[in-house]
């Protein structure tokens, strides 16, 4: 599993500004936009912000976030088994996820050693 922090818009545009001209909020979304739609970045719902995608996995797949409650690194998981059983179970009922995503709340290993 690999982490990192996810970063909210205004983040985004207060670390490109460094760099020169602020971007307007509505370029960076649409931006975002973007990259979400080429599956390049995923949404953190829980905390408002952005992540890059670290791994390969299918675009039906559920991502499985674990979010650091102490540090706010967050790392993506992939499970083929989690993906059978979201699958299996959404299909049993006629059911078709649009948004597939797992956030799960804890404490990771750096933070849990500390």
């Amino acid at each position: 599993m690999a982490s990192h922090q996810p970063l909210g818009a205004y983040e985004l545009i207060d670390r490109l500004s460094v760099r020169g001209a602020r971007p307007a909020p509505i370029t960076v979304y649409r931006a975002l936009d973007f990259l979400r739609e080429q599956e390049l970045v995923h949404r953190i719902e829980s905390r408002n912000a952005f992540i890059a995608c670290v791994h390969n996995h299918e675009s039906s797949d559920p991502v499985v976030f674990l979010i650091c409650e102490k540090c706010g690194a967050v790392g993506e998981a992939a499970s083929a088994a989690v993906a059978d059983t979201i699958k299996n179970a959404s299909r049993a009922v006629g059911f078709v996820p649009k948004t597939p995503v797992i956030e799960i709340s804890g404490i990771c290993a750096h933070c849990k050693a500390a």
